[in-house]
């Protein structure tokens, strides 16, 4: 252990180099100041002193900034000898430590820890006291190295050097600013069976296997965007699989300027050709001064937590596994009950296969069956079953310890091997130890994702919301459930819906994150049965897509090399991949609305992936907002077809042809179609060679202005058959809506008789009360009224009606409107009988359809926004003779 010195430098040392920086006595300046060293040191190419130098700098500043609570200053000196660093402070009142190396104190004690540490990692190391503050530095001897050698380690015998495949394949893989892949080395066609034409201009996270996790930013973006990074994930190769590999960025720039990211990529076992060299201990760099040598994990949980929690676990298990000189290690988080146990972390297992994976906490009724407490298997092939996440790893003996938080149950920590009897109760305290001081680190980092998780959660379904609510028609409201959860919560999605409690489910929507997949995926899911409609809340798991697709899979395969064709055509690479699309977790979450299973949703990951808890609860939350809104969709669409229905009723079924007279309506209804419109129409025969026609507009709209629509259309043909004439029908049929009491509606109707004339021309019996008068244009172009006003029905008791004849010859027409038309606004101004009157008069000449027409494009165009307002237009016209 170094002794703590009393000269602040080494005179005979040159400085080469310096740096220095000022930090705020707040919290995060201890991130900043950790952030501010390491970069220093890498900068200067010393990356095999960063680990001691920042724990140390990180221990010095919280005391000054937290503990002390004044600004610390951080000063960096590189000799030919090795780096000092010194860190001042403005508190000197404290008492002075006194030397006393054999009672310096626990390391689980706060105060103190910083000098122990300084003890333990600095080659040198001294505390200076001024009047205004005091200095706290430490000097770190560089390890000797051949000259031109950056970094170095010890000859080791043949047994113990990593092992490796016999021809290494290092794939090489060039990611341009945005993302997208611009170069692919042959090594990396040989690993994931992708050509470079194949990916070239393609996103890094198309191929990999990277969590999309709402509201935490950690992703593969962000690693790309990092100046260097290391660390496991996981590529899909061409046939569907998942390759756990080891990968090292490095972030470049061109002559031009333009970054880039150089990614190196091995399999995950051959992870020593990339990995960066474990800090080597005291002993082996010839540093006397240095002493007894630190534990490598110790020395790690003295440093800071990273921003992330995944990077926090990552780093925790690889630390863990070299600790123990294992071959794998993992790390598992307890959800909020305590009852299972998720796994976040891995090295050496496959990652793709465990990530997210969930084991319960307790898996037997001995200690040994309980994540609660250490426990060693010196040999699992003894005990099959006892540790169910390394089942076919071909791992053999094991140690595990819990990670514990004020007594509370938060993850467990293991370290396993390929050879049994490796672990002994020696290990299990050493991890048990390191588990101890690194659990609280885990555990605020883990609440901290769990808060950003939950923000992000909720602005995701907040939005989700938003969208739903605002359609309701049902395909795009299916397609937006699916599109919402892929590819945020699942990489696959389909949506089953169930017509009624008789019906069976049916497969309304697919949806896959790669769209060369969803028509396979399709086929599958329609070749198996449904899942059960059950109404019980919660995502279940569901097997049969999976099962499914690898039965298909394995025929596939069997027909195929059985056969003359290359096993690798298109047909079974189709089955492979889609086998590889349901590979994974597949769950199913019911869709409940108003106490009716109407849907379920089903979501899925590829091969051997699973679901995070929280997921499967954001996913819950979304499901019973989608159920709603497909509910309210398909209510809507049951109203719109009732509705469509009604008004289809209240017009006539066609038109019938009149010798010698020219017919034609337009029927426009306002809005969405949702409300029955008051507006109608009739033409019909009332005998032998006389018709009637009408045309009126009911006081409101819905279903009571229907009711009045339907009386006054159908008491008016059932009157006029009977011989009644224009007054009489009327009269009656005032009287039948008096006799609707509250329901009864006002109505305005233009009702009349047309008999057609042997000499070419026709005889009009007209009755206009309280309607927009028609219009009659002569061959002349002159416009004028064809009826007088009267007073409108279902008002008055006693009506005294009459009616009016009128004459229409060869050229003549009859317009007939509702005021939807007369009534068209914009602004203050409005379209009028007398804006009606100059449309018409252009149209002479013209045919009963080409004036209906023009009317309607002149109302129209009369106002830039849509009508308000249904409408009707009538055009009778009596065709001129044609000439010889």
């Amino acid at each position: 252990m170094a002794e703590p010195g009393v000269e602040t430098r080494t005179r005979s040392s040159v400085i080469t180099a310096r740096a220095a920086a000022s930090f705020e006595p707040v919290g995060r300046s201890v991130a900043t100041a950790r952030a501010f060293v390491r970069d220093t040191l890498q900068g200067w190419g010393h990356s095999e002193i960063v680990d001691d130098a920042v724990v140390l700098t990180s221990e010095l500043v919280t005391n000054a900034v937290v503990h002390a609570g004044t600004a610390a200053e951080v000063l960096c000196l590189r000799g030919d000898d090795g780096v000092r660093i010194e860190v001042a402070d403005r508190y000197p009142e404290r008492e002075i430590p006194l030397q006393q190396p054999r009672t310096m104190g626990s390391p689980d004690r706060e105060n103190g820890r910083g000098l122990l540490l300084c003890a333990a990692l600095a080659t040198r190391w001294g505390v200076d006291y001024s009047p205004t503050r005091k200095h706290v530095w430490f000097h770190i001897d560089l390890p000797e190295r051949p000259v031109g050698t950056r970094s170095a380690g010890p000859v080791l015998p043949d047994p113990l050097l990593p092992l490796a495949d016999s021809r290494v394949r290092v794939a090489v893989v060039q990611i341009d600013g945005p993302g997208a892949i611009t170069a692919w080395n042959e090594d990396a066609e040989e690993l994931f069976g992708y050509g470079s034409e194949q990916v070239t201009g393609k996103p890094l996270g198309d191929l990999a296997a990277w969590p999309h996790t709402p509201g935490i930013g950690t992703g593969l973006a962000e690693a790309l965007r990092l100046s260097r990074w290391e660390g496991s994930y996981g590529i899909r190769c061409a046939d569907g699989r998942v390759v756990p590999v080891y990968a090292s960025h490095l972030r470049v720039r061109d002559a031009q300027g333009e970054p880039s990211t150089v990614c190196l990529l091995v399999r995950e076992h051959e992870r020593a050709v990339l990995q960066t060299p474990q800090r080597p201990a005291a002993g082996e760099t010839g540093g006397e001064s240095r002493g007894t040598a630190a534990d490598p994990f110790e020395v790690f949980i003295g440093s800071p937590a990273p921003d992330d929690l995944d990077g926090l676990l990552q780093r925790t298990v690889e630390r863990a596994r070299d600790m123990l000189d294992g071959d794998s290690a993992f790390l598992l988080l307890a959800t909020d009950d305590e009852t299972e146990l998720e796994v976040r972390a891995t090295t050496g297992l496959p990652s793709a296969r465990q990530r997210f994976a969930r084991v319960p906490v307790e898996t037997g009724a001995s200690r040994y069956g309980s994540a609660r407490m250490p426990a060693v298997h010196e040999d699992l092939a003894a005990v099959p079953g006892a540790v169910p996440l390394l089942e076919g790893t071909g791992m053999r003996s094991v140690v595990t310890v819990p990670l514990k938080v004020e007594g509370r149950l938060t993850g467990s920590l293991g370290v396993a091997a390929e050879s049994a009897n490796r672990y002994s109760n020696e290990e299990a305290l050493r991890l048990q130890f390191a588990a101890d001081r690194i659990a609280l680190a885990v555990e605020s980092a883990r609440l901290g994702e769990l808060e950003r998780l939950r923000r992000g959660s909720l602005s995701f379904l907040v939005e989700a919301s938003d969208l739903l609510a605002g359609t309701l028609d049902r395909d795009q409201t299916l397609a937006l459930m699916a599109q919402m959860t892929v590819p945020t919560l699942a990489t696959w999605c389909a949506v089953y819906t169930i017509a009624d409690q008789a019906s069976d489910p049916y497969l309304s929507y697919v949806l896959h994150e790669d769209e060369d997949l969803i028509d396979g995926l399709k086929a599958l899911l329609v070749s198996i049965s449904p899942p059960d409609p059950v109404p019980t809340p919660g995502a279940r798991v569901w097997t049969a897509p999976g099962d499914a697709a690898h039965r298909a899979a394995l025929t596939a395969s069997m027909r195929e090399l059985g056969g003359h064709g290359s096993p690798v055509s298109s047909g079974i690479n189709t089955v492979l991949s889609t086998a590889a699309a349901v590979g994974g977790e597949t769950v199913v979450l019911p869709l409940v609305a108003r106490n009716r299973v109407i849907g379920m949703l089903t979501l899925g990951k590829p091969t051997d992936d699973h679901f995070r808890q929280e997921i499967l609860e954001l996913a819950e939350d979304l499901s019973r907002r989608a159920a709603l809104a497909l509910d309210n969709a398909r209510l809507y669409s049951e109203r719109m077809a009732i509705s469509r229905s009604l008004q289809r009723s209240l017009l006539p079924p066609g038109l019938p042809d009149i010798p010698g007279v020219e017919v034609d309506v337009i029927y426009r209804a306002a809005g969405e179609g949702n409300e029955v419109g008051g507006d109608f129409y009739d033409l019909f025969p009332i005998r032998d060679g006389s018709y009637g026609f009408a045309i009126g507009d009911v006081c409101g709209t819905g279903p009571e202005a229907a009711a009045v629509t339907g009386l006054a259309r159908h008491a008016l043909r059932l009157l006029a058959r009977e011989g009644f004439g224009g007054p009489a029908v009327l009269e009656r049929l005032n009287a039948a809506i008096l006799d609707e009491g509250a329901r009864s509606r006002f109505l305005t109707l233009l009702y009349g008789e047309l008999r057609p004339q042997e000499d070419g021309s026709a005889v009009l019996k007209v009755v206009c009360a309280g309607h927009p008068l028609p219009l009659r244009l002569s061959q002349d172009g002159t416009v004028r009224p064809a009826a007088d006003p009267q007073p409108l029905l279902g008002v008055m008791d006693d009506l005294e009606l009459y009616e009016q004849t009128v004459t229409l010859d060869p050229g003549d027409v009859l317009l007939c409107v509702t005021d939807g038309v007369t009534e068209r606004r914009e602004g203050t101004r409005m379209l009028g009988d007398d804006g009606l009157t100059e449309v018409l008069r252009s149209c002479t000449g013209l045919t009963a359809g080409a004036i209906t027409s023009r009317v309607l494009r002149a109302v129209e165009r009369f106002a830039q926004e849509p009508a308000s307002d249904d409408m009707a237009i009538l055009a009778l016209r009596i065709p001129e003779p044609h000439r010889a």
